[in-house]
């Protein structure tokens, strides 16, 4: 069994949406009741820590991380039409950024094997220089430049399984050969990026890959997507570490879009990016929060995603609570492990 780190903290929940918003401090309070329940209760823990400035300035330019410094002062902020703050988002979000980076960090100094963040506010719409989509900081585009300007790695993967487009993710990156970015997402749908023919820039071309797919898609064609395109383009690159913007949104309870995932499936691509860490990363592969609004269908996948980090036929064999919530163990996965 490998040894799985958790993170969450109930400070995330002071991030306040208010009353209607999708993206409420109910996912957050959700999962930390999920975290303190067998079997996931048994699992190491890292411990969130407020981002450094030094962090956050490797993506966000200064008026931005001043900007959602500033929401502090205030009781409400709205950055755009979707993406509002209170007096305790900014301290949410340094906590969401800088435990990320401990996650990894705590990976790469061999602690734990591999992690999954359960972070809030998400991150992968914000840009260099603005929030957007319910985010304030680009919380995976942070880790992955501490890992290759502050740890000296060179070849790092971000897969992308959320439902929306990571805009901020590819902006981030486009220039750079050391960050391998592919997406998964519906298309056309919010923001309105990650068309194919969106490849990189300069010497980072072919470092950004989208793979647009049309609403209503499920298990086969996100598993057929893997098999055919992330997969090989993931072992091409062998990265020295693989991070994943984990959104639940692609599930087929989810209000916000109009895809139909499984749960399984998200065990399956799990599995599939495991895989990949063990073959050139050494196994570090960290799972980061992203989306994911229907809350029964965010516990279960976020259960299922974690088993299949730790390893699904230990948590089946050390007291069967998987099968007794329901989760699906690497047996009656056989079909998609197949595809893959």
């Amino acid at each position: 069994m490998r040894r799985t780190a958790l993170l969450v903290d109930r400070r995330f929940a002071h991030h306040d949406t208010g009353r209607r918003h999708p993206e409420s401090p109910a996912r957050i309070e959700a999962l930390c009741e999920l975290f303190e329940a067998a079997p996931l209760s048994a699992l190491p823990r890292v411990a969130a820590r407020a981002a450094t400035e030094e962090e956050l300035r490797r993506v966000h330019d200064a008026a931005h991380v001043a900007a959602v410094a500033a929401s502090a002062a205030r009781p409400h902020t709205q950055f755009d039409a979707d993406t509002p703050a209170s007096s305790g988002s900014f301290d949410a979000a340094l906590l969401a950024a800088g435990g990320a980076v401990a996650m990894a960090d705590a990976i790469l100094a061999g602690d734990v094997d591999n992690g999954f963040a359960a972070l809030r506010p998400p991150g992968h719409h914000a840009e260099g220089n603005h929030p957007m989509g319910f985010c304030l900081f680009n919380n995976v585009a942070v880790v992955a430049r501490h890992l290759t300007d502050a740890r000296g790695l060179s070849r790092v993967l971000v897969v992308d399984w959320d439902v929306h487009h990571g805009n901020g993710t590819q902006h981030s990156f486009y220039d750079s050969d050391q960050v391998l970015y592919v997406s998964t997402h519906q298309y056309p749908f919010y923001p309105g990026t990650g068309r194919p023919e969106e490849t990189g820039r300069g010497r980072a071309s072919g470092y950004t890959v989208n793979v647009p797919m049309p609403a209503g898609c499920g298990d086969d064609e996100y598993l057929a997507a893997f098999r055919d395109l992330v997969l090989p383009l993931a072992r091409e690159f062998a990265p020295e570490f693989v991070l994943v913007s984990a959104g639940y949104d692609a599930h087929r309870s989810d209000p916000l879009a109009s895809m139909a995932l499984s749960t399984a499936a998200f065990g399956a691509m799990t599995d599939a990016l495991v895989e990949v860490a063990d073959e050139s990363a050494r196994g570090r592969v960290l799972l980061l929060l992203e989306g994911g609004y229907d809350i029964e269908a965010l516990k279960d996948s976020v259960a299922t995603s974690i088993a299949h980090l730790a390893d699904p036929a230990a948590f089946v064999a050390g007291g069967g609570e998987l099968t007794a919530w329901g989760r699906l163990s690497r047996e009656a996965l056989a079909p998609y492990w197949e595809t893959l």
